[in-house]
């Protein structure tokens, strides 16, 4: 079968996705509606986020805000609280803002690709899928699995993202009937055949149109860029503890974490800060170091901790329901550290 016969390459993928579809928690079965709330919510998680980390906070979030007028009404304090974990915070920002957007214009998502990137947070790729997915409009979606299962069916020589290339192909075998279960059956392909590692090149249902197998070495593709070594700043989190409570701040709204609650920090900078911006004059004791790796640097931290003997008006959280504070992943390594045992934290 010639790589380019796109309609025989749609029929094949399409017949396997109807046996072997994932059952997953947002979607429909092959074929039905979906729900473009749940549809919506799901693409803005899996941002550069895997499925497995992501379907509890689904379950959570559907549980808590079953639709997008609930979402809309609840405090951003709240939607920012419940995302902790997930990382890249400013989507929950754009999430809570675009659910607003939507609620306002009488609770339904636009459903063209051209309504919904209006909306705050969606840009191309997710308004591809929604339309597709959620409105069954005839949209090429192009997501990390697409891009590989891409590269490898028509052998893309290009180093990543070879944006043109890629799109270019996923058109070519994007049939006009069935985008949206197309689209998630080049996306559950990836996922389950097409893999990184360990690819399954004998069950893919498309196996003969794929220019990467003729090759005999379809883990060349898809070709990867020359990495670049990330940038490091440095930088000292606080640990202020008094009569059994912490001291917690609200990040600035923009910038990294913004708008999350953490704990206190001095400047992240390619210096070593020291006690710059340290909350209180006290006694700060060392208690561990940590890494933690942002999309353009690397943080190289190190947590002090200090105690006072009593709270003052500033923003207190009880040590023993820190769990409850919705704090990201970096400040919860923090805690952790202040909380180890000194041989252990040295």
């Amino acid at each position: 079968m010639p790589v380019d016969s796109g309609p025989a390459v749609a029929a094949l993928l399409l017949d396997w996705y109807d046996r072997h579809a994932r059952a997953l928690p947002w979607r429909a079965r092959p074929g039905e509606a979906a729900d473009p709330y749940r549809v919506w919510l799901s693409e803005v998680m899996l941002q550069q986020t895997t499925v497995a980390a992501v379907i509890p906070f689904f379950h959570a979030f559907t549980r808590r805000w079953p639709t997008v007028a609930t979402l809309a009404a609840a405090p951003e304090a709240d939607v920012m609280a419940a995302w902790a974990g997930l990382g890249y915070y400013a989507r929950a920002r754009n999430l809570h803002a675009c659910a607003k957007a939507v609620a306002a214009a009488g609770g339904r998502f636009p459903d063209t690709e051209a309504g919904l990137r209006q909306l705050p947070g969606i840009g191309r790729y997710t308004a591809a899928a929604i339309a597709a997915i959620a409105f069954g409009r005839h949209a090429v979606v192009v997501d990390a699995n697409v891009e590989r299962v891409v590269a490898r069916l028509f052998a893309i020589r290009t180093p990543l993202p070879a944006r043109a290339e890629i799109e270019a192909g996923a058109a070519a075998v994007t049939p006009t009937a069935r985008a949206g279960d197309f689209a998630q059956a080049m996306m559950d392909l990836g996922a389950t055949i097409c893999t990184p590692r360990a690819r399954a090149c004998t069950i893919c249902p498309v196996r003969e149109a794929c220019a990467a197998v003729r090759t005999a070495d379809p883990a060349a593709f898809p070709v990867k860029p020359a990495k670049r070594a990330k940038p490091v700043r440095l930088g000292t989190i606080f640990w202020l503890e008094a009569e059994g409570h912490v001291l917690l701040v609200r990040r600035p709204a923009k910038g990294l974490l913004g708008g999350m609650r953490g704990l206190p920090t001095g400047p992240w900078s390619t210096d070593d800060p020291g006690l710059a911006d340290a909350p209180a004059d006290a006694a700060w004791i060392e208690r561990g170091r940590g890494a933690h790796v942002f999309t353009h640097f690397a943080l190289h931290y190190r947590v002090v901790a200090a105690t006072l003997p009593r709270p003052d008006a500033r923003d207190w959280w009880p040590v023993d329901r820190l769990d409850e504070a919705g704090l990201p992943t970096l400040f919860r390594a923090a805690a952790r550290l202040a909380h180890a045992p000194l041989a252990e934290a040295a």
